[in-house]
């Protein structure tokens, strides 16, 4: 006899908010701003604006097109031919923002912040080839990793936010537990090591 799984319309609510809430172009911001203070303040600030520009904004704007034209329902970008090619627009705006970094005399640990990014990104696309793995877990896992190697150890206490929107890409169906850990698992790694080894 087969279960039926009955969901509750108030969880489902409850996850989307947080799904969309903690999108990964809010931890993009908010890792960018942190660190920039801390690495020059006003200066790391402007700096970090450029960041958020490249990895954010444009992204997101280009996300929001695609949208408005029909290429793909929402922010999320399901659809493994359609995220591949946002992956691939991403990857040239955060290169962009890269090159203009270290071109240009950013301080050093922006450079690796966006480097760290980069990293990332690619190697989610590599896996999105074969398997569709959390990007929202990457983002924000690497987010808060960095955030510790900036600001120290009590830093890690964000991964209770980074859980909490494991259980919503779950919840809504989005992702499964073993998509949600494999990205929070990539997340942390690659970023750990890219910036450990830049910054």
């Amino acid at each position: 006899m087969s279960s039926i799984q009955i969901t509750n319309p108030g969880t489902q609510r409850t996850a989307r908010l947080i799904s969309d809430q903690l999108h990964p172009k809010t931890w993009i911001v908010a890792v960018c701003l942190l660190i920039g203070w801390h690495a020059d303040h006003l200066r790391g600030v402007m700096w970090s604006l450029v960041g958020v520009l490249f990895a954010a904004v444009i992204p997101i704007l280009f996300i929001d097109h695609g949208i408005k034209r029909g290429r793909w329902g929402d922010r999320n970008v399901g659809a493994r031919q359609a995220r591949l090619l946002v992956m691939a627009v991403i990857l040239a705006s955060v290169l962009t923002c890269f090159t203009l970094m270290t071109t240009l005399d950013a301080p050093r640990v922006l450079s690796a912040l966006i480097a760290s990014m980069l990293v990332t990104l690619a190697a989610l696309a590599c896996v999105t080839l074969a398997w569709k793995i959390s990007v929202h877990q990457a983002v924000s896992a690497g987010a808060i990793i960095m955030l510790a190697q900036t600001y120290g150890p009590w830093a890690l206490l964000g991964y209770v936010l980074v859980a909490v929107v494991g259980w919503s890409r779950v919840e809504l169906r989005d992702h499964t537990p073993a998509q949600v850990i494999a990205g929070t698992l990539l997340g942390t790694a690659v970023a750990a090591a890219t910036f450990a080894a830049l910054r």
